[in-house]
């Protein structure tokens, strides 16, 4: 007796007895490549590349500073350790990429629903590093905050889009106390970059959705009331900021990233030729954008920010025109936090902005935190996948940001 299966078009095919699901998987991948973004797909990979060689000439600093009299790191430890991470990171980012919008959903919402329970139990068995505890450790150690960041986008585009099915639902009312509770969880580590970040991506997707410009307004000023408070009754983010505008020990860290991001001109001082990449602290993480600025120059600094720029204006073309409400929020949350994280960490560099503790997403070296982006992009790519058999539910991003109609 012999099997079939359905092929694209709705017809069917026999399967061969000596490779059963040889055919399907051929089908996947074409229907994969037929409907992924390219553009962005090869946007990322070279994004990657980039990150790749900033990490290789990075890591002599950070091995060279954390060897001791008993234990010397190789100039490259942290550049082979990156790219086994990057080869998990990158497997993942394909998977997730497969994923259909169903799916990715389901991750999305059962990571977010984990990772808000690790962060509960960060406080009571987290480890601590340089002051701040935010790691779990298992064997292998992981910050649920970056495991969030994908998970958060959509599970807040999962509930925002139950307005469709009754408009009734106090969907802002949800939203907006999953992200007090998690903004809570990330200042008891303390993590106030991270806050920062879930509060814009959050702020994003309340103003997509088409509420009222007077709730925005209202958004706005409690927002700004927050940070307020922040000063006066949290201790972190006080010293942040004080140390940022009067001096102090995270402030000679931003001032010293900003003096080796300009010390290599337009054209850098040449592969592993760079000084002042030695002094830095965190040099093949927090402070990357500063050693390509110093050994590839001013140039592949402004190339890296476009790249950026042309990843987040990509996926909004994409979503231009999208049909469905739960994947034009989601593809926006996601963009948000890709982009968010990497303005962060440049104005860091550039002496914008505080010192956060926040990594360049796809460039920085990592751990737990590249396959973390990794999934981020890989969901996205899942995400803004052209599929035309979907049904059109709201004409696109630029038309529904424009409905006055504000979410209960």
């Amino acid at each position: 007796m012999t099997a079939s299966t359905s092929t694209s078009t709705g017809s069917t095919r026999p399967i061969g007895a000596g490779e059963p699901f040889a055919g399907s998987r051929t089908s996947d991948f074409k229907i994969w490549w037929r409907e992924v973004d390219r553009v962005l797909l090869l946007l990322v990979l070279l994004l990657v590349a980039i990150g790749a060689a900033a990490v290789a000439a990075a890591s002599p600093a950070t091995a060279r500073r954390l060897s001791t009299s008993e234990v010397t790191l190789p100039d490259l430890y942290f550049y082979w350790a990156h790219m086994r991470w990057l080869v998990v990171g990158l497997a993942v980012m394909l998977g997730a990429s497969f994923l259909s919008r169903d799916n990715a959903r389901r991750v999305g919402v059962l990571l977010a629903v984990a990772m808000i329970g690790a962060l509960m139990l960060v406080p009571l068995i987290g480890h601590e590093v340089n002051g701040a505890k935010r790691w779990i450790k298992f064997g292998i150690g992981f910050q649920p905050s970056e495991f969030l960041k994908p998970g958060f986008a959509i599970l807040l585009a999962w509930v925002l889009s139950w307005r469709l099915r009754d408009p009734n639902l106090p969907v802002l009312a949800v939203v907006s106390a999953v992200a007090a509770l998690v903004g809570v969880l990330l200042m008891l580590q303390p993590n106030l970059g991270a806050t920062i970040l879930f509060g814009g991506v959050w702020f994003v997707l309340v103003m997509l959705s088409g509420v009222s410009f007077k709730k925005i307004a209202g958004l706005v000023v409690g927002s700004v009331a927050g940070v307020v408070a922040a000063y006066f009754f949290y201790g972190n983010a006080r010293n942040r900021i004080d140390a940022f505008f009067g001096g102090g020990t995270a402030f000679d860290h931003v001032d010293l990233a900003e003096r080796t991001l300009l010390s290599g001109g337009w054209t850098g001082a040449g592969f592993w030729l760079g000084e002042q990449k030695m002094r830095l602290p965190e040099a093949h993480t927090d402070y990357i954008f500063s050693v390509i600025g110093e050994e590839f120059g001013l140039i592949w600094c402004a190339l890296i920010v476009v790249v950026y720029l042309a990843i987040i204006g990509r996926a909004l073309v994409r979503l231009a025109d999208e049909e469905n409400l739960f994947a034009l929020l989601a593809a926006a949350g996601l963009t948000a936090q890709i982009g968010g994280q990497a303005f962060i960490n440049i104005m860091v560099n550039l002496q914008l902005f505080p010192s956060k503790g926040m990594t360049l997403p796809l460039v920085s070296y990592g751990g737990s935190s590249t396959i973390a982006v990794c999934l981020t992009v890989g969901l996205l790519l899942a995400m803004t996948r052209r599929n035309p058999f979907l049904t059109r539910e709201t004409p696109g991003i630029a038309g529904f940001a424009s409905n006055k109609e504000p979410p209960r």
